[in-house]
C-alpha cells in the first residue's frame, strides 16, 4: 500500500524530464531577454533555431519552449510559415507600458532613503555609465545605460519579483527605442533627467525626485507614441 505521499512523488518523478526541459528553456528565456536588454536583438529580426540551438547547447524543443516564454511576453512573435521574429511595439504597448512604469518606479524612487548601500550605487553606477557613454558619442550604450538606471530604479525596493518583472517591461521599452532609430537623437534628453534624479535623490529631496520622474514619463511617453504612430 502506498501513501498519498508516494503517490505525489511518483507523478513528480515522471514528470522530471518536463520539468528539467522547462527550467532549460526558462535560463533560454533569460539570457534572450538580456540581449533585448542590451541592445543586442533588434525588432523585426528572425530568430534562426537552429543557429540559436547550437549557440546554446539546447534542444530544438527547449528552444521552442523559450520562444513560447517571450511570445507571452510579447517580446516575440510567431509568423505562420515564416518563423519566430522579434516583435515590434506599437503605440498601444508603450500606453500600457507607462502606465505601469509610473506606478513601480514612482514609487520605487520612494524607498531611497532605507535603500542599500549597493543599490543606491548601481543607480550612481548607471547615471555615471550614461554620462560616459553620451561623451564617448557612444549612444547605443547610454540606452543600454538608461535601462540600468531604471532597473536599479526599482531595485531600491529590495523585490526579486518587482525586479523581474521590471525587466520584461522595460524589454519591451528597449525594442521601442530601436524602432525609434536615432539613438542620440532620443536619449539625448533624458540623460540629464537620470543625473536630476539622482541628485534630488542624493540630497534627500525623494518628493522632487519622484516629480522629476513623473515628468520623465510625460515626456518619454508621448515621444514613442507620437513617433511610432509616424505623427
Amino acid at each position: 500500500m502506498t501513501s498519498v505521499d508516494d503517490d505525489w512523488l511518483r507523478a513528480l518523478a515522471e514528470e522530471r524530464g518536463d520539468i528539467d526541459r522547462s527550467s532549460t528553456a526558462e535560463r533560454v528565456a533569460d539570457k534572450l531577454r538580456t540581449s533585448v536588454l542590451d541592445g543586442d536583438i533588434k525588432p523585426g529580426q528572425q530568430l534562426n533555431e537552429k543557429a540559436l540551438g547550437d549557440v546554446l547547447r539546447v534542444s530544438r524543443n527547449t528552444l521552442r519552449e523559450a520562444f513560447r516564454l517571450l511570445t507571452h511576453e510579447r517580446l516575440l512573435v510567431h509568423e505562420y510559415s515564416k518563423g519566430v521574429f522579434v516583435r515590434k511595439p506599437d503605440w498601444r504597448d508603450i500606453v500600457d507600458l507607462y502606465a505601469a512604469r509610473r506606478v513601480v518606479e514612482g514609487g520605487a524612487v520612494r524607498y531611497w532613503p532605507q535603500a542599500a548601500d549597493d543599490a543606491k550605487d548601481a543607480v550612481r553606477d548607471a547615471v555615471g555609465l550614461g554620462l560616459a557613454s553620451a561623451e564617448q558619442n557612444d549612444w547605443v550604450t547610454v540606452g543600454t545605460a538608461n535601462v540600468k538606471f531604471h532597473q536599479a530604479i526599482t531595485a531600491l525596493v529590495g523585490s526579486r519579483r518587482l525586479d523581474e518583472e521590471m525587466q520584461r517591461l522595460l524589454a519591451e521599452v528597449r525594442l521601442a527605442f530601436h524602432v525609434m532609430g536615432d539613438p542620440k537623437g532620443f536619449h539625448k534628453d533624458y540623460l540629464p533627467l537620470n543625473r536630476e534624479i539622482l541628485g534630488h535623490l542624493e540630497r534627500g529631496a525623494v518628493r522632487q525626485a519622484e516629480e522629476t520622474m513623473a515628468d520623465y514619463f510625460d515626456r518619454a511617453e508621448k515621444h514613442l507614441v507620437t513617433g511610432l504612430r509616424g505623427e
